[in-house]
């Protein structure tokens, strides 16, 4: 457990993160003008708005390209906005503050600019919103085309909200649909560990009235950095009743020597950590088989896990629980020696690491040591089998699940990069 001290200085670096990420000091940000930057001209906010609700992104788009000024045939006099954007926000994050965020995000641009995933999800917008604006521009709105170019999208939640609609905006490079909208985030989740990886904090400062502009204005001005995606599919003996984070989704089934799998996958990802909390049973080493690519390789490569190893955490940000780096930051002698390199959120690879005993956990996350480093790889496997275990407690980007075991037949995780990049808005 975290000595006092150490969680009071936990708390105030936190806090300090969030001051800075939200700027605030320094000078004033004018609400009106604010509102310009950000706001589309209101033609387009309700074809956007329609074409959701309609689920219909053509009629949407030439219903309120016929209506624009009142048919009067100015469309080309409408301009697009210098930082146009939209928000996904889960009011049920940030505690009671989640609905006063909305309202104060829906009074700074417009209430159609603002969406609660309660009601419009992401896949949602990327489906019938975006294409409308696509069809606008097709049509010749030159507003709209620029509008769609210039696009960021604002995540007001946690780390698993905000995987959830990078994941759906992911869609676009599969089918080439460019260009796919940076994203900021406002954090509103437990550990926000991605927030705090792009320069946006580890909690969000309710007190402070202007950190809700700042906050806007840095996801307008911030430069565009990259972030590898990554493809997780968990496939486990068809039956298994799981609750699982609501970002996997079902596959088909599929036969392996004559075993019927159900399969779940995911586009998005930063960390998964398969665990065990059973006192008596000791390490992962007798249930767990680790396979992992190594970069520009085909072949698998079978990794030995420690024995004394009691959690794997497969990480691909600086941050976890709660701003910890458990990764450390190795000297470049050790990495040659391990065959390692400097790791980034944008290489291509994932660092794979252990925890073992409680003080060793303990040790780690107050960061007075490293954690067990295991491997750097550009994909990993891994098999489970159950024996005594009759459970593994797993999570992903935050969100915990209770996976089960069988003696008989295998449970796999396997994570693969996918060919294009998530863009995040920095923060700093």
């Amino acid at each position: 457990m975290d000595s006092p001290s150490t969680t009071r200085n936990a708390s105030r670096s936190s806090m300090i993160e969030s001051i800075r990420a939200c700027g605030l000091t320094g000078t004033r940000i004018d609400k009106e003008e604010l509102r310009r930057k950000m706001s589309m001209p209101l033609y387009l906010r309700s074809a956007i708005r329609d074409a959701i609700r309609l689920k219909d992104a053509v009629a949407a788009a030439e219903t309120h390209y016929k209506g624009a000024d009142g048919g009067a045939g100015l469309i080309q006099d409408y301009t697009a906005p210098e930082g146009p954007m939209v928000v996904f926000i889960n009011p049920r994050s940030g505690g009671r503050h989640g609905p006063v965020l909305k309202e104060r995000l829906q009074q700074l641009m417009g209430e159609e600019q603002v969406f609660d995933l309660q009601d419009v999800k992401p896949h949602e917008f990327v489906l019938y919103g975006l294409p409308c604006l696509d069809k606008l521009a097709n049509l010749g709105d030159h507003c709209a085309k620029e509008t769609r170019e210039k696009l960021r999208v604002v995540v007001a939640g946690g780390d698993g909200t905000v995987g959830w609609v990078l994941g759906c905006l992911g869609t676009l490079n599969k089918q080439g649909r460019e260009s796919v909208p940076p994203v900021a985030i406002i954090p509103l989740g437990t550990g926000n560990d991605l927030a705090r990886s792009f320069g946006w904090g580890g909690s969000f400062p309710f007190a402070w009235k202007s950190a809700v502009k700042r906050s806007l204005h840095r996801a307008i001005t911030g430069p565009v950095a990259r972030l590898d995606s990554w493809h997780i599919l968990i496939s486990m003996p068809s039956g298994e009743v799981v609750d699982l984070p609501h970002s996997l989704k079902a596959t088909e089934e599929y036969s392996l020597d004559q075993i019927i799998y159900s399969g779940y996958s995911c586009t998005q990802g930063w960390f998964l950590t398969p665990c065990i909390s059973e006192p008596s049973l000791r390490g992962l080493k007798n249930i767990l088989r680790m396979h992992v690519k190594k970069v520009n390789c085909s072949q698998w490569e079978q990794v030995p896990v420690p024995k004394s190893v009691r959690a794997i955490v497969v990480l691909n940000l600086h941050s976890y629980g709660s701003g910890r780096n458990p990764w450390g930051s190795p000297k470049p002698r050790y990495l040659e020696k391990r065959g390692f390199v400097e790791a980034h959120a944008d290489d291509g690879l994932l660092e794979i690491f252990g925890l073992k005993q409680g003080w060793h956990a303990s040790f780690v996350m107050v960061e007075l040591i490293s954690a067990k480093h295991i491997a750097q790889a550009a994909a990993i496997r891994l098999e489970f089998r159950g024996g005594e275990w009759k459970d593994a407690y797993m999570q992903m980007d935050g969100e915990p699940w209770k996976q089960p075991m069988n003696k008989d037949y295998s449970t796999f995780v396997e994570i693969k990069k996918v060919p294009f990049h998530s863009l995040m808005v920095n923060g700093e």
